[in-house]
């Protein structure tokens, strides 16, 4: 086997470093188009990289669920901040 440089072995990694990024991404947008395809494969096959960005989303989803409840003051002042937003915009539209 020849020997290559190691200019073109390091573009060559590379290359596939982007090029596995790209099918990790392409397999993200698949099994959010598709969610019955997640049970497709054994968990056993996939690469170690998704496997370690499957679980931090998973871990940083999980976090932002556990807010705690908002009180019934602050919903209503929620409540009427976003009318009072929403009113500005439609007056701010028919002008």
């Amino acid at each position: 086997m020849t020997e290559h440089s190691s200019h073109i072995l390091e573009l060559a990694k590379r290359g596939a470093a982007l090029r596995l990024r790209e099918l990790v991404t392409e397999l993200d947008l698949l099994l959010d188009l598709f969610p019955d395809l997640r049970d497709a494969f054994d968990a056993d096959e996939l690469p170690v990289s998704f496997i370690v960005k499957r679980d931090a989303r998973g871990a940083a989803g999980r976090a932002a669920i556990s807010q705690e409840p908002s009180s019934a003051a602050a919903r209503k002042a929620v409540s009427r901040r976003m009318k009072q937003g929403w009113a500005e915009r439609r007056a701010g539209a028919k002008k």
